[in-house]
């Protein structure tokens, strides 16, 4: 059965619906399979085959119908694309920038069984590759060849190595990695390193347009997948600690290009052979094809820029571990849940019915105070308070909080946070601060 109940939705037609539509379609009488003649069949072959030539045509060169009516027998005008050339230019795109694309292998250490007692504590882990994502070389400088891939994929890597095209394995070094944005930059030896692939414009994206992902799908070394642009602009929320509960949104790209386990950090290009994008994520689900995600290249390269000067983007930091408010309720007699983080994913007590906060009924969204640290602590906000604005701006969820927090706010400003506290309403001001690592 299907994921809706009437037969305009099925797949499957009635018998009922086949012999009806026989006789109502368009009002014209029809023929039977012997009425049509080899002419008939060459005449609607031809015309098929020009309608595909046309389209191949217009998809390609992105001009009008009158022009690639023209080319189908003449010369390609400048910024056109012959149909007899459409291969070759996905083949130039392709070939232009994969000497560029790597494999990323993250490497841990493997179990060890503890020493019981009397034995000697085992030596330095041996490290085994633990999963492979893809990444891509953007930049060369003093020796030095850098590429761009996603945090996901060097997320709790004990060591990390780079594959190159030709199979040749390098080792490779963290310069920065940031996990709001999934993005992160590795360092390699540059020795012999030509290729630097082309950053594109993703502004300049149109919904319709023909990309490709390259990357290590499943492992499988240097592969190619094509496809459209779906959408240009998709927002989509994240699970930024993976569990579960949605606390940030990404915009991304949408295509439906095949994005595999292992493209995560490879490129999306478009026809010229220039990176429009970084593959992030797909949709995996049963009855779900052909939606996958890239973070757009103008969104990519100031995180970029920012993680080689100094290695880390740095975001005001407020210092709370909270639950949102509407969280709280749904779990009410479910065995509590697991709580969002403002600034990481440490987990904290879930308050339970008897201990929960007290408010009046006119509040029903904000966030629960499940633990201050830091600049939060230093003003007072405690367990069980609940925030529900910074500055004028109404919060009502973790959500919310980051992004206020990340957009509006900066390092060293001052914030006033809204809150109550058994069921009273309270406000204090402080000044954001920067994440000491100690805090990570």
């Amino acid at each position: 059965m299907g994921l809706f109940e009437d037969e305009f939705y099925s797949t499957k037609i009635s018998r009922r619906a086949s012999k009806t539509s026989r006789k109502q379609m368009s009002g014209f009488p029809l023929r039977s399979r012997k009425d049509w003649g080899a002419g008939r069949l060459a005449l609607l072959s031809g015309a098929s085959g020009a309608a595909i030539v046309l389209a191949l045509a217009l998809a390609l060169g992105g001009g009008s119908p009158e022009a690639a009516v023209e080319t189908a027998g003449t010369p390609a005008a400048s910024g056109l694309v012959a149909p007899g050339d459409a291969i070759q230019q996905t083949v130039a795109a392709s070939s232009k920038v994969r000497p560029a694309v790597v494999s990323v292998v993250n490497e841990q250490a493997a179990f060890q069984p503890q020493p019981q007692d009397g034995e000697d504590a085992p030596q330095d882990a041996e490290l085994h590759p633990a999963s492979v994502g893809s990444g891509v070389i953007f930049a060369k400088k003093d020796g030095k060849a850098y590429l761009i891939t996603n945090n996901h994929v060097i997320d709790g890597a004990a060591g990390l190595k780079v594959v190159l095209i030709d199979g040749e394995t390098r080792p490779a070094k963290l310069v920065g990695g940031d996990y709001i944005t999934d993005l992160a930059v590795l360092e390699i030896d540059g020795e012999g390193i030509e290729t630097i692939a082309e950053m594109g414009d993703s502004a300049k994206l149109q919904s319709g347009e023909m990309v490709m992902a390259i990357g290590n799908p499943l492992g499988l070394g240097d592969s190619l997948s094509m496809g459209i642009v779906s959408k240009t602009k998709q927002i989509i929320p994240v699970s930024l600690s993976q569990d579960g509960n949605y606390d940030w949104e990404q915009e991304v790209i949408q295509t439906d290009a095949s994005i595999n386990q292992g493209n995560s950090g490879g490129p999306l290009i478009d026809m010229q052979g220039r990176v429009i994008g970084i593959n992030s994520m797909k949709i995996s689900d049963i009855g779900v094809e052909g939606v996958g995600f890239a973070i757009p290249v103008n969104n990519v390269m100031p995180i970029v820029d920012q993680l080689m000067k100094t290695g880390a983007v740095p975001r005001p930091y407020l210092g709370v571990y909270t639950l949102d408010l509407a969280s709280y309720y749904a779990q009410q007699g479910l065995g509590g849940g697991v709580p969002d983080a403002e600034d990481g994913d440490a987990a904290a007590q879930t308050p339970t019915s008897p201990g929960g906060p007290k408010l009046p009924p006119e509040v029903t969204s904000g966030v629960i105070v499940l633990e201050s640290v830091g600049p939060a602590s230093e003003a007072g906000l405690q367990f069980n308070d609940v925030i529900t604005k910074l500055d004028d701006q109404p919060i009502g969820s973790t959500m919310e909080l980051r992004k206020y927090l990340y957009g509006k706010k900066r390092i060293g400003d001052k914030i006033k946070v809204t809150f109550y506290r058994d069921g009273k309403p309270d406000a204090v001001t402080f000044k954001l601060q920067d994440k000491s690592e100690e805090e990570e």
